[in-house]
């Protein structure tokens, strides 16, 4: 793995923690996709930083949980606002 991309891995590993940045956050605050956040954290961070890569996976999957929740109530809310 160039070293770049390793440098870059522990970056957002570490953004992610101390911001509790979502991969959308993260992908637009490294001016990447999503899809390759989601890679450098699930894939490279866990040959590089076995810790911070499970760090970083728990605030993910709390991120992800919540946005199912938030989503949920928005989709209730605009029907209900639909309905009067």
């Amino acid at each position: 793995m160039r070293d770049y991309i390793e440098e870059r891995a522990l970056e957002i590993g570490e953004y992610i923690i101390e911001e509790g940045a979502t991969v959308r956050q993260a992908a637009r605050k490294f001016g990447i996709s999503k899809s390759t956040v989601h890679k450098d954290v699930t894939e490279r961070l866990e040959q590089i930083n076995l810790r911070l890569a499970h760090e970083a996976r728990k605030v993910l999957d709390v991120n992800k949980s919540e946005r199912h929740i938030r989503g949920g109530l928005a989709t209730k809310e605009k029907y209900a606002h639909m309905e009067h």
